[in-house]
């Protein structure tokens, strides 16, 4: 088996058990060939014989993961999340292991299952970008954009440092364009999510399925802090209990093409990355755009059938 690795030098978690990870994949007979981001190599020149290897794996962050499947959407190359980042989102939601061992199981053994990929745009992005977790305006993007100071630190721990910093947030009134609707609301964060379970493991909605091809449109309608606690406390109990009261502050829609306006504007972020842009965004779904490997028996991902 030939294996395509693209490795961000940049993400979170140093080597993140790597040389483990080829070595057990070099004792299974694989042949792996590893090309770096960070060097001043651009994605498509690094990816650009990827068809003629077996799998890819992208190691690094979610933002990493979604270029990696953005480049290569649509051509049903299997691709790894190797959870290299600081949060690795795709990876919870895709049930992927931490341990180089099992990683290298699941590359070499895993099954297949095709999910959505979005595409925003904004400003005056020449091309749209992908992302496969989230984008988002308002506190999430405040939020990424204080945490990334603290990355190499705290790791997933800077994430609740941006957000203690951001105790009172901008709040804004949203005109979002859902589909063929419109819908007016009021918060201080909007999300389209292709998965929904965040950091520190909570779900945002009930039930979400990355391979349906809709996103889930999440406003936060609270104004400050303070009274989003209430919905994440109510998202933690939802682990345990079916908590009727935990959508307490969330306004939930779905949708397979979003623009979101805001007023005042708000900052831009995807996959953890922040932009320098403020809305409007719009964002597109691509159905069943990137074939992902995950581990068998996961449970994370909807009706969809598993392949080999």
């Amino acid at each position: 088996m030939r294996i395509l690795m693209i490795v961000n030098l940049r993400s979170g978690q140093g080597d993140a058990g790597l040389y483990d990870y080829v070595r057990a994949l070099g004792r299974s007979g694989a042949e792996v060939t590893m090309r770096f981001l960070g060097l001043g190599a651009k994605l498509d020149h690094l990816l650009r014989d990827a068809d003629s290897f077996d799998r890819v794996v992208a190691a690094g962050g979610d933002g990493t993961v979604s270029s990696v499947c953005h480049t290569l959407a649509h051509r049903k190359l299997p691709i790894l999340s190797y959870p290299a980042g600081t949060a690795n989102l795709l990876a919870l939601n895709l049930n992927i292991p931490s341990d180089p061992l099992e990683l290298a199981a699941v590359t070499l053994e895993g099954l297949t299952r095709d999910i959505d990929l979005g595409e925003l745009t904004f400003g005056d992005v020449a091309s749209p970008v992908g992302f496969i977790v989230a984008a988002g305006a308002g506190y999430d993007a405040d939020i990424m954009a204080t945490a990334q100071r603290y990355k190499s630190a705290l790791g997933p721990l800077s994430y609740l440092v941006g957000a203690l910093q951001h105790l009172t947030p901008t709040v804004s009134k949203f005109t979002l364009e859902l589909d063929d609707r419109t819908v007016i609301s009021e918060g201080m964060a909007v999300l389209v999510m292709n998965v929904v379970r965040v950091q520190f493991d909570l779900a945002l909605t009930r039930s979400s399925d990355p391979g349906d091809g809709l996103f889930e449109v999440v406003v936060l309608r609270t104004k400050n802090v303070p009274e989003l606690i209430p919905a994440v406390w109510g998202a933690f109990l939802d682990r345990f209990i079916d908590n009727p009261e935990r959508s307490a502050g969330l306004e939930v829609h779905t949708a397979r093409y979003v623009r979101i306006d805001a007023d005042p504007p708000l900052r831009i972020q995807y996959d953890g990355e922040v932009v320098d842009a403020t809305t409007p965004l719009v964002a597109r779904s691509l159905p069943g755009a990137a074939r992902m490997i995950v581990p068998e028996g996961s449970l994370a991902l909807g009706r969809q059938s598993w392949a080999r």
